[in-house]
């Protein structure tokens, strides 16, 4: 018998080009698992095989249980009290050896059935661990089963994969047998199994096939900045070249459209936008709802949005059929964009500056030409005309000195009574203002966040005010630094 178990490991090692302490490692459980069914599948059982020999001892183990624990199954636990040996610990594992069975019929079928989930447990690790490092590429796999759910891909290699419907291309008919390509998402585990997802509606697939394509892509001469999809139906995807020479759609769409034809045929006839990158998001917004042509663009940096007026004519192009375009091209830029015709946004412009302006008359108590005045030079708000520093009032060459004390009195008079009447104004101190680096958007973001004046600025952390927008981290660095500068004076 200690022959056979030798030539068992090394016949199925060998088949399944395994390790052969996988396969011992099996049959001892097996073997556990046997004399188990033979004796009370309470116990606890372990075997040892001499590697080799092939011989196999068998032990019966308790584990040592504190006397005022609660004992869950006798036939394997034992209290502390009723150990032969004294000197153990609670936690301690105590073996007995007792008569192995003989590997017959029942341990042998108990063992096969064992290994066999171990070698199918093992091959799967070995392939989910081959996979991992091909996560983020393009596979190519044949469909080997279509459920509601999902789809089941062969990928050779003893590879299968698993596409949710989710990410699969709507109206996109799958058979068995058809071989696609997929994009490798992700290699995981769970109770269920290893998983290979695969996918053919994320971005990511568009970018790849693009770099399959056209060579400047795959060789970085181009770069692939971003990516969006309505799978199926429209795409939009922003590239850059730093090599002037170079057209960066010019050479994604190739010659007569042949390259990006070839992507767009392998995604099912997605149409597909390939738009210019630019740093600057003004410029970034207006190519990517090209051709649609842009009158205006009114950008609010705190609510990261822009109100973009069009044409009459022109409205249905830029917000496309069912507002894909202007989702797509908010996705990509990651502004909302508020896309309305040219006449609504100078009615809102309108509104929106007689509401300053009735506002500035009436907190301010001025008039009328006044009131405009500033709002024309870029004091819209009570904030601005409280907090700026004296001198930009007074460089407009319309007020004297004592006026301009008096009208930034009764801003900040304005905004205290907001405050005391529950309205939301949060309002920056005097010092916070005064510090070096700081300036009134950084300031009025920091009220906003609870932190008003400079000693409340100086008890922050870095990381702490990474949350407030338009922060980076030296800027942050830069004004707690210098807020904490009088406690080392």
């Amino acid at each position: 018998m200690s022959k056979e178990l030798l030539l068992v490991a090394e016949t199925v090692a060998n088949e399944k080009m395994m390790d052969q302490g996988v396969i011992f490692d099996a049959l001892e459980q097996g073997l556990a698992m046997a004399t188990r069914k033979l004796n009370s599948m309470d116990w606890d059982v372990r075997v040892e095989i001499d590697r080799k020999t092939g011989n196999y001892v068998t032990f019966r183990r308790w584990t040592v249980l504190a006397d005022d624990a609660e004992m869950e199954n006798p036939a394997a636990q034992i209290f502390l009290k009723d150990a032969d040996d004294k000197e153990v610990e609670a936690g301690t594992v105590l073996e007995e050896e007792i008569p192995s069975i003989e590997f017959g019929r029942i341990a042998a079928q108990t063992a096969k059935n064992v290994v066999i989930q171990k070698i199918r447990e093992a091959e799967r690790d070995k392939t989910v661990e081959e996979f991992k490092g091909r996560v983020g590429e393009l596979l190519s796999g044949t469909i080997k089963r279509v459920t509601r759910d999902n789809i089941i891909v062969d990928l050779g290699e003893n590879g299968e994969g698993l596409m949710p419907r989710t990410e699969s291309i709507p109206r996109e008919i799958y058979k068995m047998g058809d071989r696609i390509r997929f994009y490798l998402k992700d290699v995981f585990k769970d109770q269920k199994g290893a998983h290979i997802l695969l996918s053919r509606a994320c971005p990511e697939m568009l970018i790849e096939l693009l770099r399959l394509e056209v060579p400047e892509v795959a060789e970085e001469v181009i770069e692939v900045k971003c990516a969006v999809r309505d799978p199926g139906m429209r795409a939009k995807i922003a590239v850059k070249t730093n090599d002037g020479r170079i057209d960066p759609v010019g050479a994604c769409v190739g010659m007569r459209g042949s390259r990006i034809q070839a992507v767009t045929n392998e995604l099912g006839g997605e149409r597909i936008d390939v738009i210019v990158y630019d740093d600057n998001p003004v410029q970034f917004v207006i190519h990517a709802l090209a051709p649609a042509e842009i009158v205006s663009i009114v950008m609010d940096e705190d609510a990261h949005s822009m109100d973009v007026a069009v044409p009459e004519d022109q409205l249905s192009l830029a917000i496309g059929k069912n507002g894909q375009n202007v989702r797509l091209a908010s996705q990509l830029t990651g502004w909302r964009l508020n896309v309305m015709a040219e006449n609504e946004a100078e009615e809102k412009e309108q509104k929106e500056l007689s509401s300053q302006k009735e506002i500035l008359m009436s907190e301010l108590g001025v008039e009328e030409d006044v009131a405009n005045l500033l709002i024309n030079e870029g004091f819209a708000t009570l904030e601005e005309v409280a907090y700026v520093p004296v001198k930009e009032l007074l460089d407009l060459g319309a007020f004297e000195e004592e006026t301009v004390m008096e009208l930034r009195d009764r801003a900040k008079n304005a905004l205290l009574t907001r405050a005391l009447s529950g309205k939301p104004a949060e309002v920056p101190a005097e010092d916070l203002l005064a510090l070096e680096g700081m300036t009134l958007d950084i300031a009025q973001k920091l009220a906003q966040h609870g932190i008003r004046t400079m000693e409340e600025l100086a008890e922050q952390a870095v990381d702490d005010l990474m949350d407030i927008p338009g922060m980076d981290r030296v800027l942050a660095a830069k004004i707690i630094m210098a807020a904490r500068a009088p406690w080392f004076e």
